[in-house]
């Protein structure tokens, strides 16, 4: 399997993101999902989408603690790998 790198994850939370509405300028490793009016609807949505794409499933207690995208994309690549 190859391995999962940070610029997959970050494409791929990115497009999903922007599909939620956030707009693509304000998307960074930094940004909260808060600050990008991502709802807890659609952080189910991502969540399905990583186990999707990358077979990394997220439980509620990962969404809770993951304070920025950066921390989001980290955990996926971490898991994924």
């Amino acid at each position: 399997m190859a391995t999962t790198t940070t610029g997959q994850v970050e494409q791929v939370v990115n497009e999903a993101l922007v599909s939620f509405g956030a707009e693509a300028d304000h998307i960074s490793a930094k940004a909260t999902f808060e600050s990008l009016d991502v709802d807890s609807l659609d952080l189910a949505e991502l969540a399905q989408i990583i186990d999707d794409k990358f077979s990394v499933e997220l439980s509620g207690a990962d969404v809770k603690s993951i304070a920025t995208i950066g921390d989001l994309i980290a955990l996926v690549v971490t898991r994924a790998t």
